[in-house]
């Protein structure tokens, strides 16, 4: 990984002594329209903790359990191993990118997809987002109230409401929310484990043969799934880590999410399906509030709080993400952004439709990893290995159409696995036809942009 060039750090520094609109408004700035100026960056701790409470949500235990229940015990670990260490490296090499230069993914896509190009990957994912935010709204209502038997639409309003309150305070509150989601977690967590496993061995669970027969789903599937879980938000973790001091702090920070957050909530509901204390594996995964529940007492409140504040970290993360996101956009601050997605994501869960929305954000996130892979290659690994075409960065064109080819050939290849080889991971199969698309038209360009009498010699060699 290569520090960025004079010329790039001169630029930063002329944008920061300048301060924007944003930076004037409040008292606690965003920073939406430029990078995040030295005085403002965070502590390392306080980074991690953005990124630690996010995927140590519930939703990440149902997608553990359905992984061991479809491969059984030891395949599943080894799908939310495989998965994890993709997600560790391509999030960690966009953070490292975002803590090294202090920007957020609108103003880091303008590099590599141009001054007016970056507008179609940073709207699509801003969009995306707020579509996770009005499903992890609804799904916060509707768990209530299977589990309770609370008014399904007036908890949606109610969580929704507080979500976007909390959104409101910006970074900050992302960081609280992390250092109480995750313990919160890894407690109730622990509990429910305890109390599952009264009954049986540690040989019970690693044993586990898996359950699903002809429904299961393929090794590749499964690394797809937990790709999947958190490549939208991965994709635009420079909204989170470019408050880090330096690209190292930044992707220092992602590793509290990828592998060590997402792994512990994904094996603790694998693990709760081993012990055969899922209440519905096939289909509610590894959810544990009916172990917790089950045992009444101060545990029946606990898991009601549970809901809230778990569900409520991913619900303020990926509302931050799409208002940081438009606000660049659109030129409107963070805040203003917050209420006006949020109320919109708020009536779409209230209504009910956010549960139509899943197979369609998992479907999209399967052209979401391209994006990524052509940011890293362009701004992290061509850069370092071949210096003489780096610069684009202080003067992209309007639109770079070699990242978009190389998105689309990624995207493309992605969706074709899907549909025809589904034992492949697809997220997996994208990413690397993005990185061979991008390289192999980058060295076209580089030799055609070299004077005849070089190409000349270039082909006798």
């Amino acid at each position: 990984m290569s520090p960025p060039t004079t010329s790039t750090t001169t630029a930063h520094a002329t944008t920061v002594s300048t301060p924007g609109p944003a930076s004037q408004r409040h008292s606690v700035p965003e920073y939406e329209e430029i990078p995040v100026p030295p005085h403002a960056r965070r502590s390392l701790f306080s980074v991690s903790a953005v990124w630690l409470g996010f995927p140590m949500i519930l939703t990440c235990a149902v997608f553990g359990g359905l992984i061991v229940y479809s491969l059984g015990f030891w395949r599943g670990m080894l799908a939310i191993v495989l998965g994890n260490l993709v997600l560790m490296g391509y999030v960690g090499a966009l953070s490292y990118v975002a803590g090294r230069s202090g920007k957020n993914f609108a103003l880091t896509a303008i590099e590599t997809f141009g001054r007016r190009g970056y507008l179609v990957p940073s709207g699509f994912l801003a969009t995306v987002v707020i579509g996770w935010f009005a499903f992890q709204t609804g799904l916060t209502g509707s768990i209530l109230h299977d589990s309770f038997g609370w008014n399904e639409r007036l908890t949606t309003l109610a969580a929704g409401i507080c979500f976007l309150a909390a959104t409101l305070l910006g970074i900050r509150a992302l960081s609280a929310i992390g250092m109480i989601a995750a313990p919160v977690y890894l407690i109730l967590g622990g509990v429910a484990i305890w109390f599952a496993a009264e009954q049986s061995t540690a040989a019970t669970v690693t044993s586990y043969p898996g359950e699903a027969g002809h429904a299961a789903m393929s090794l590749g599937a499964a690394v797809t799934l937990v790709i999947a879980s958190f490549i939208d938000s991965g994709t635009m973790t420079a909204d989170f880590t470019r408050w880090s001091r330096s690209g190292r702090q930044g992707f220092l920070a992602s590793l509290s999410a990828f592998p060590i957050g997402n792994t512990i909530a994904l094996v603790v509901g694998g693990v709760i399906v081993a012990l055969g204390a899922a209440s519905n594996p096939a289909v509610n995964g590894g959810t544990f509030l009916n172990v917790l529940i089950a045992h009444g007492g101060i545990l029946v409140p606990l898991a009601a709080a549970f809901v809230l504040i778990n569900l409520g970290s991913v619900c303020t993360h990926c509302l931050y993400n799409g208002a940081v996101g438009w606000g660049q956009l659109t030129g409107t601050t963070m805040r203003r952004l917050t209420v006006i997605l949020g109320a919109a994501g708020i009536i779409l869960a209230v209504a009910g439709i956010w549960s139509h929305f899943e197979q369609w954000l998992n479907l999209l996130g399967v052209i979401v990893p391209p994006i990524g892979t052509v940011l890293i290659f362009d701004q992290l690994v061509l850069p370092h290995y071949a210096p003489t075409v780096s610069g684009t960065s202080t003067c992209p064109a309007q639109i770079r159409w070699a990242a978009f080819a190389a998105w689309a050939a990624g995207s493309i290849a992605a969706l074709l696995t899907h549909a025809c080889a589904p034992w492949l991971s697809d997220a997996a199969i994208g990413i690397l036809t993005a990185a061979g698309a991008f390289v192999g038209i980058h060295a076209v360009t580089q030799r055609l942009a070299l004077p005849p009498s070089r190409q000349t010699s270039g082909s006798r060699r």
